[in-house]
């Protein structure tokens, strides 16, 4: 399989490119980036801009997308800055790749992800998933992991003191509201990307544990 992985570098999708870049099953992952990777066989990563991302270069002629593009309210600064990097560079991303002809788009999302809710960050993730399905992806999936766990790049206080908390009682909480250990959804992503079961599928939070 070929595959185009958006979000290399982030915490989610690291694990998503190691695991590709192990996996047998996988001949070549296109990870676009702002920055360099290290080299590797299998890696083509073609440094990218996302506000101008191009149309029809022979990178996007794979076999699946997996997307872990994503930020945060205090990094991205305001609303519309939040929403270009979750929203309009996803829907990009799937707009091309299905132009280019791929069958296969899967989204790590979120565990609140719902066009109608209150909450910003939800209601995005909510609105991309409905942009998603309208553009009829033979397979697509939505992966929905709640808090996640592991080593970030950026310190984040209220979020590691979140992961630290739910480390300590983790078992005692609800099944769905445990932590999301990031290796653990990146196998998900890969899993779901790889199958390419035909339809729209909701992986919850409870198969990321």
């Amino acid at each position: 399989m070929k595959l185009v992985l958006v979000g290399a570098t982030g915490l989610v999708g690291r694990e998503v490119l190691k695991q590709a870049l192990d996996d047998p099953r996988i001949s070549l992952v296109v990870a676009p980036t702002r920055r360099p990777l290290t080299a590797h066989p299998k890696l083509h990563a073609p440094q990218t801009d996302f506000d101008n991302l191009p149309e029809t270069v022979d990178w996007w002629r794979v076999d699946a997308v997996i997307c872990t593009l994503g930020t945060t309210m205090r990094r991205a600064g305001s609303r519309d800055s939040f929403r270009l990097v979750d929203y309009e560079y996803p829907l990009n991303v799937a707009r091309f790749a299905k132009m280019n002809g791929t069958s296969t788009y899967v989204l790590n999302s979120a565990i609140g992800a719902n066009p109608n809710s209150s909450f910003f960050y939800n209601r995005v993730k909510g609105e991309l998933e409905i942009s998603l399905a309208r553009l009829g992806f033979d397979s697509l999936s939505y992966v929905r992991p709640a808090v996640i766990g592991g080593a970030r790049d950026e310190l984040r206080w209220g979020e590691c003191s979140l992961v630290f908390a739910l480390g300590l009682v983790g078992r005692l909480l609800p099944v769905r509201w445990r932590l999301n250990p990031a290796s653990r959804i990146a196998q998900v992503l890969l899993e779901s990307a790889l199958e390419q079961k035909p339809g729209v599928h909701i992986i919850t939070s409870d198969r990321c544990i």
